[in-house]
Parts: C-alpha cells; sequence; structure tokens
C-alpha cells in the first residue's frame, strides 16, 4: 500500500515518464497508444490511492523545495484539489481512448508530439489539483499553458498559428500583468502563499484594497474565462478535438475555475470576503458576480448565433465557466456546494458534447449547425450522447447538471442574491436556445435530397470515438442518481 507522499509524488511523476516512453515508442504506434492508456490507468489508480485519505479528513502533504522563507514548491490534497484530480485523470483514460480513434481517423500528422504534451499536460494539471500554496499553483498554472500551447498550434496552418498566438498571448499575459504581481502582494502582506482554511489575509487589508486584489486574480486567472479575457477560448478551436475536449473538460479551463474557487476559500476566505462585501458593490466580491454574470449571459448570446458547432461549445464553455465564478462569489454555503459540483458536472457534460462534435466531422465532415439536418439517424449513439450532454448544459435531469446548478440557484435564493438568480434562470432559457435546435435539427427534421437518396453515406465515427463520448454521457446521467462522492467531496470543501 502507498504511503500518502508517495503516492502524490507518483501522481505527478506518472505522466511526465509517461510522455518520455511514448516519445520512444512514436516508430510504433500501438505501442504508442498502449502506454498512453497504461499511463492513465496508472494515473487514476494512484489519484484513487489518496480518495479514503483525504474523505477520512487527512490533509497529506509533501514539500519538494523552499526557495525563501514563505515560498516553497509544496503539496497538500485537500478535498477539491481531490476532486479536480479525479476528473482530470479519470477523463484522460476516455479521452485518450477517444483521441486513438479520432487521430487515425483523420490522418493527423505529428502524432507522437500530441501523446507527449498530452501527458505532460496531465503531469502539470497533477500539480495545479495537489498546490499547496499560490507560489506552486502559478508555477503549474504556467507551465500547462507553455505544454498546451504545441496542441492548439497542432495543424500548423497559418490559422492555427495565429489561433495560438491569441492563446499564449491573453494566458501568458493575464498571469504575468495581473496573477504575479497578485502573488507577491500576498506573500508580502501575510508572510506565506499557503492555502489556508479560512484564508491568510483576515484583517490585512481594507474592503477596497481586498477587492482590488481580488481583481487581480480573478483577471489574473485567465483560464476561467471571464470577460474581456476570454477570447482565446473560441481562438483555440483550430485544435484537433480531443484538444478541445482537453481545453474544455479535462484541464484547462476547469484549471481556471478550480484556481478561482481554490483562491477565493484559501487565500481571501469566505467570512472576510463576506464582512468586506458589507461595503457596497465596489467591495470585497461583489462586484465578481456582476462581472461573472454578464460573461455569462454575453455569451450566451453569442453562442445563440453561432452556427459553427465548435465555435458555439466554445461561447457555452465560456458561460458555463462563469456560473462557477459567479456562485463562488455569492459567498453562500449552498452556492459554493453547487460550485464546485458544477466543476465535475461541466467536465463530464462538456467533453461528451466535444466527442460528439468531433465524431460528426470524422464521420460525416460536418461543422455547421446548419448542416446537421438528419444526422441524428445516421449517428444514433452520437447524437444521443450529445442530447444527455446538452441537458446537463442546460441544467435539466436526469443530467448531473441539474444537481449542480439546484444548489447554486438554492445558494442564490439562501442569500437572497436576486441579481445571481435572475442570471442562472435567465441563462437556462439562452442554453435551451442554442441547443434544443441542434436536437431538433438531428432528430426531427429531414436530411438533404442528396443525403437521402443515398449521396455520402455515412454512419458512425470509429468505434473508440464512439465507445469513449457514450461512457461520458453515461458518467453525466451516473453523476445525476449517484452523486455521492463529489457532494461529499464539495461538502468537505466548505466544512459543510
Amino acid at each position: 500500500m502507498l504511503a500518502p507522499e508517495q503516492a502524490i509524488a507518483l501522481a505527478l511523476a506518472v505522466p511526465a515518464v509517461g510522455a518520455g516512453l511514448i516519445a520512444g515508442a512514436g516508430r510504433a504506434p500501438n505501442l504508442r497508444e498502449t502506454i498512453t492508456l497504461v499511463t492513465a490507468v496508472a494515473l487514476l489508480g494512484c489519484v484513487l490511492t489518496l480518495l479514503p485519505v483525504v474523505g477520512g479528513g487527512a490533509r497529506p502533504a509533501l514539500t519538494l523545495l523552499t526557495l525563501l522563507p514563505g515560498l516553497q514548491i509544496a503539496f497538500k490534497i485537500e478535498p477539491l484539489g481531490m476532486l479536480f484530480a479525479l476528473i482530470a485523470s479519470g477523463l484522460w483514460i476516455v479521452n485518450s481512448l477517444y483521441s486513438i480513434g479520432y487521430m487515425r481517423g483523420n490522418g493527423e500528422a505529428n502524432q507522437t508530439r500530441f501523446y507527449v504534451c498530452f501527458a505532460l499536460a496531465l503531469a502539470a494539471t497533477m500539480g495545479i489539483a495537489f498546490a499547496g500554496n499560490l507560489f506552486t499553483l502559478f508555477v503549474f498554472y504556467e507551465l500547462l499553458t507553455l505544454i498546451t500551447y504545441p496542441l492548439v498550434t497542432h495543424h500548423g496552418t497559418d490559422k492555427s498559428r495565429s489561433g495560438g498566438r491569441m492563446y499564449l498571448g491573453i494566458l501568458m499575459g493575464t498571469s504575468i500583468v495581473f496573477l504575479l504581481p497578485a502573488l507577491v502582494f500576498v506573500w508580502h502582506v501575510a508572510g506565506t502563499t499557503d492555502f489556508a482554511a479560512g484564508g491568510i489575509l483576515a484583517g490585512k487589508l481594507s474592503p477596497m484594497a481586498l477587492a482590488g486584489l481580488l481583481a487581480l486574480c480573478m483577471f489574473g486567472i485567465g483560464k476561467a474565462a471571464l470577460m474581456p479575457f476570454h477570447r482565446w477560448l473560441p481562438a483555440a478551436m483550430v485544435a484537433p478535438t480531443p484538444v478541445s475536449a482537453l481545453l474544455h473538460a479535462v484541464a484547462v479551463v476547469k484549471a481556471g475555475v478550480f484556481s478561482v474557487v481554490k483562491v477565493i476559500l484559501y487565500v481571501f476566505g469566505v467570512d472576510n470576503l463576506a464582512q468586506a462585501g458589507a461595503g457596497g458593490i465596489g467591495a470585497g466580491a461583489a462586484w465578481l458576480v456582476w462581472v461573472a454574470g454578464f460573461t455569462i449571459v454575453a455569451a450566451s448570446v453569442v453562442a445563440l448565433y453561432a452556427d459553427n458547432l465548435k465555435r458555439r461549445l466554445a461561447y457555452s464553455t465560456v458561460s458555463q465557466l462563469s456560473y462557477v465564478v459567479m456562485a463562488a462569489a455569492v459567498l453562500a454555503p449552498l452556492s459554493l456546494v453547487g460550485a464546485v459540483l458544477h466543476i465535475a458536472a461541466h467536465a463530464v457534460g462538456k467533453i461528451t458534447l466535444f466527442f460528439a462534435a468531433g465524431a460528426i466531422y470524422t464521420a460525416a465532415h460536418k461543422t455547421e449547425v446548419s448542416q446537421l439536418d438528419g444526422i441524428g439517424r445516421r449517428m444514433p449513439w452520437t447524437m444521443g450522447a450529445f442530447a444527455i450532454a446538452a441537458l446537463s448544459m442546460i441544467g435539466l435531469p436526469p443530467a448531473v447538471g441539474f444537481v449542480s446548478k439546484w444548489y447554486m440557484l438554492s445558494g442564490a435564493m439562501a442569500a437572497q442574491h436576486w441579481p445571481a438568480v435572475t442570471v442562472i434562470v435567465a441563462s437556462t432559457l439562452l442554453n435551451a436556445g442554442y441547443f434544443l435546435p441542434i436536437l431538433y435539427r438531428a432528430f426531427f427534421v429531414a436530411p438533404p435530397a442528396h443525403i437521402a437518396d443515398g449521396e455520402h453515406p455515412h454512419g458512425e465515427a470509429p468505434l473508440p470515438m464512439v465507445l469513449a463520448l457514450c461512457a461520458t454521457a453515461a458518467a453525466t446521467v451516473l453523476l445525476f442518481f449517484l452523486p455521492d462522492v463529489p457532494l461529499a467531496l464539495a461538502r468537505q470543501t466548505i466544512g459543510l
């Protein structure tokens, strides 16, 4: 049986070692992909050994390096990080299975580089999930940006390079201009960057200074895609679909909203922000609710009019991420539980949607919503999975998105935060407005005449892709009926 400290070290090392082995097996595709799958399973095994330890109340820790007093590369696992690690490591397995079908089915170049970068991205993600302080979080956050850049520019075209520049420019720019000064200021004021229950800034700053520091952190965490620093996300859609799934579900944006929640809980402190918020709309975290609410509604409106399927899904992601930010900023216990749950709910739902989009492209070479008439009759498994995930994004049962939205809405109502309630209700209607027409076209509109007459016949995408998207769709339903593990970790995170 692994000691918890050994499990932490292995969770960081396994994907990095796997990346080296994948690179060495580049000339043998079957071996390369076997190593990818074995590495993904091994990582999940390491993470699962930590679940009962953290669930039992322990907080295993590991310090690698001390640079200065109060400034260390250190790891400490608490329930929020445990949940993020479970999401990322579990979805890496199905994403790897899907990638095999997609990369081979589309004859993609540079497949070895793709799998190597993917494994390294998971190593960085584990560093973020297990970070014991803001400095460690910042280091691995930056590494994740740099490692995923070759994935965004995978195709090597002018369009992909342009998207990659946008991706790198916004994410590196926000972290260096906003997050790095915030990190230095926190260290200066608190004497440490260690995460601690209740935060480390209580009584150290005025309400307006606290709000200013929070703004540096929230806009500095560009991966959370708060407007106006959201354009990297739709720009990155030039990448292959498995990369889009990594960006939107497995690692990158989840690292963003995970960091937002962790900073609010363990650097600023909920009680500290709530007291500061009494100073008015600009104090504490009150302003953040309005910024996140605007992002939710504005991104939903853009998605409503987007014909390109991946662009519609990208703006849906921008909107869904800000649900987490807004629910955390409301500062009510139930809304915070909903924020944590929505990290998991969005992960399994959005990865299914992108898997389906990639399957449609691979099998039918269609990229626009207006091209999907009748496609549900030729790709029933793909579009059935898409329908389940769409219900989750809207917030309808029996999908796990209903559970997280229920907690967010209950928390906002309990706190009598009516602007947040209004945003959740209005955006739910907008979500239905941009997802339901896709389902209507797919299942209830007849295909074009030339397809109905047998021209350009196609069925489902390659089997590994279909298996992967069906597995994540099933997880979306299963977590509705059996939410015990993520709910328990969410409640532990908030201290309920």
